[in-house]
């Protein structure tokens, strides 16, 4: 059995599309509370081996288009899923782009909200603070403390030649970035109640 290739569509495609489309958002649980394509389901890229089977089916349906902030994790997921023999397609620039051209993103009624910051500005926000404290500690208790700054450095490096983001992953993890058991089997039920 041969690979599908993921297909990677512009938000003006997509918008012509969106109808014909089961969206799956790939981001966090918060920052799909900050605002998500309209009918997009969350399952969050750590999550997506465990949604398999709904995939599929829904997959089997119809179109499958995976999103998330930028298009990088969506485009990791479309990967994932088609070594397991699903076609998808991606949204080229994430929600970002979506937003950028003027398109409406859905908000949860604010009791039902957990939102949080993109994953992008917890990755920033970690990052800028562990150097400052590195430099700190460096300058005030000992210069070793300066190898903190250069990990992080070097780690921001590494993530920009890969594409690939550790702190991402290891903030994924923090309870707020967690999908709330009953989010995630709605998610899954909703994907496999698809015609």
């Amino acid at each position: 059995m041969s690979t599908p290739i993921p297909v990677t569509l512009g938000a003006d495609q997509a918008r012509s599309r969106l109808h014909e489309f089961t969206v799956i958002d790939v981001r966090t649980p918060g920052e799909y509370a900050s605002g998500h394509l309209p009918g997009a389901v969350n399952i969050p890229l750590d999550h997506i081996r465990r949604a398999l089977p709904e995939i599929r089916h829904a997959a089997e349906q119809g179109d499958v288009l995976v999103v998330c902030a930028s298009g990088a994790r969506s485009e990791n997921a479309c990967k994932l899923l088609a070594a397991e023999g699903i076609v998808t397609a991606t949204l080229a620039g994430g929600t970002g782009a979506w937003a950028s051209e003027g398109n409406d993103l859905q908000r949860p009624v604010a009791c039902d909200t957990r939102a949080s910051w993109s994953m992008e500005r917890q990755v920033r926000f970690t990052a800028g603070t562990v150097v400052l404290l590195g430099l700190l500690l460096g300058v005030l208790v000992h210069p070793a403390f300066l190898l903190l700054s250069a990990g992080i450095a070097g780690g921001l490096v590494f993530s920009a030649l890969t594409n690939t983001c550790g702190m991402a992953v290891m903030l994924a993890k923090l309870p707020h970035n967690r999908p709330r058991t009953a989010d995630l089997d709605t998610a899954l039920a909703a994907l496999r109640s698809k015609r």
